[in-house]
Formats: C-alpha cells, structure tokens, sequence
C-alpha cells in the first residue's frame, strides 16, 4: 500500500464560494479552481486515503469504474503534488 495523500496544510489557503474550492500556494502565490470531481477529490485528501484509495472513494461517489478514473484522478494527484499541497501517494 502506498502512504496516505497528505494536505501539506502550512503552504496553501483555500475557501469555498459556490461549491468551487479555490486553493491558493503560499509559496508561488498561484491559484486552483477545484469544481466538480477535483472539489471532492480535494475534500477526501484527509491523510487516511492513498491514492488507490481516492480512486476507489471516487469511483464509489460517482457510480464509476475506479478504472475509468484512475488516470485522471492520478494526474490531478500528480499536479497536486509537484505544486506542493500534497505529499504521499
């Protein structure tokens, strides 16, 4: 099993307007529109899900094949990653 995807809470600021989740890097001052999907993946990141997990979550929450998805959500992650609010995976 893979660690647990990880909010790295101290680099970012996020609100929530309209059922958008809008996530600010403190480190590059760059902003993330989370709508839809992304909102409810960003939601279920809560260090107790690795990514296979996220996949499964997500799947279930939509009603879809987690192997429909998993490329998706494991770019998003990726992205998520390389910006620095998320570690593990």
């Amino acid at each position: 099993m893979s660690r647990p995807l990880i909010k790295a809470a101290d680099r970012f600021s996020e609100t929530t307007i309209d059922g958008e989740v809008v996530v600010m890097s403190l480190d590059t001052g760059s902003f993330f529109s989370l709508t839809q999907t992304a909102a409810t993946a960003w939601q279920l990141i809560d260090g107790t899900r690795d990514l296979a997990q996220l996949v499964d979550a997500l799947g279930a929450h939509y009603g879809t094949a987690p192997a429909d998805i998993e490329a998706d959500i494991r770019e998003f992650v990726a992205e998520l990653v390389g910006a620095g609010l998320v570690a593990g995976g």
